[in-house]
């Protein structure tokens, strides 16, 4: 039986995880996370804010580009990160992009009363979608709205949208519980008392609303909410890993304001060593064909103990 986690014993997460993993993990340094690329994993150090969100907004420009009349094409991007959305619409605007065939997938939105959230809900996803970056696109070179495919508390439509056009990439960031979008550790219930569901259980899911691991509602508070938790809601519709293995490249952008040092560090090495356990749901990338990994150096940061 594994051990119960030590922040949620109700919930699988990474402190259920063999202690010589987790020592493995925070004894890397940032040239170790470097040289942990393999095959299907690509691992990227940025020197400079700059250079990152630019690199990361550049994602959306490369997808959008690759759209035709006969093979519409996009991507699926995140709310956290949410620096490179300006840089997409200025991108978009300085050079003249038609994005009519392109399309785009919000990851996730938060659930309230078994309702996604609404446009004017301070923390709505879509909202922040449409104010940083689409709202910001001249009107001419804008994509159709029926090409902006945001999930809702009934993801049926959310589903089929994603037969519409290839993901070029899927974008996003990564939780202090290890997820992509809300693809948080399960609950430790029946029958998953012992042992987290195997990754192939796992990946078996798709678009479909979830409870939050409660270091996923602190995290919320702490980056969006100035740490006023009881304004986080305990519910998301997130995208699934069955949508997930349909995009083309997963990208991961880790600018050090989302997970800490170690856990950083422990994804690397987990997806580079192909280990893969749904306690760390990042985890399972693992078995994704074309994996990168992009980090702001100074972002890394250290695992040692350092007293204030």
């Amino acid at each position: 039986m594994r051990p119960l986690s030590l922040v949620a014993p109700g919930w699988w997460d990474y402190t259920t995880l063999d202690r010589e993993i987790l020592d493995d993990a925070a004894r890397l340094t940032a040239d170790d996370l470097a040289a942990l690329s393999r095959p299907g994993f690509t691992v990227t150090i940025y020197e400079t804010a700059e250079e990152f969100y630019l690199a990361e907004a550049l994602e959306y420009i490369n997808a959008w580009r690759q759209a035709t009349p006969d093979q519409p094409a996009g991507i699926c991007g995140p709310i956290g990160p949410t620096e490179q959305l300006p840089l997409v619409a200025q991108l978009v605007n300085a050079l003249d992009i038609d994005l009519r065939h392109a399309h785009f997938w919000g990851m996730d939105e938060w659930v309230i009363d078994g309702k996604e959230a609404p446009l004017d809900f301070p923390l709505s996803f879509a909202r922040a979608d449409l104010e940083l970056c689409f709202h910001r696109i001249r009107p001419e070179l804008r994509m159709p709205p029926e090409n902006i495919h945001f999930p809702a508390a009934d993801p049926t439509e959310y589903i089929a949208s994603w037969s519409k056009a290839r993901c070029v990439v899927m974008q996003g960031g990564q939780g202090e519980v290890k997820h992509w979008a809300f693809n948080d550790p399960p609950k430790r219930e029946a029958p998953w008392l012992e042992t987290p569901p195997p990754p192939e259980v796992y990946r078996q899911l798709g678009a479909r609303v979830v409870d939050l691991h409660p270091m996923t509602l602190i995290q919320n508070a702490r980056t969006s909410g100035g740490g006023v938790v009881q304004n986080v809601p305990t519910q998301a519709v997130t995208v699934g890993p069955r949508e997930t293995w349909l995009a083309e490249t997963v990208s991961i952008w880790h600018a050090g304001n989302h997970d800490n040092p170690f856990g950083q560090r422990l994804t690397t090495l987990m997806i580079s060593k192909r280990i893969a356990d749904a306690a760390v749901p990042m985890s399972l990338l693992a078995d994704h064909p074309n994996v990168r990994f992009n980090f702001l150096r100074r972002g890394i940061g250290v695992c040692d103990v350092e007293m204030h």
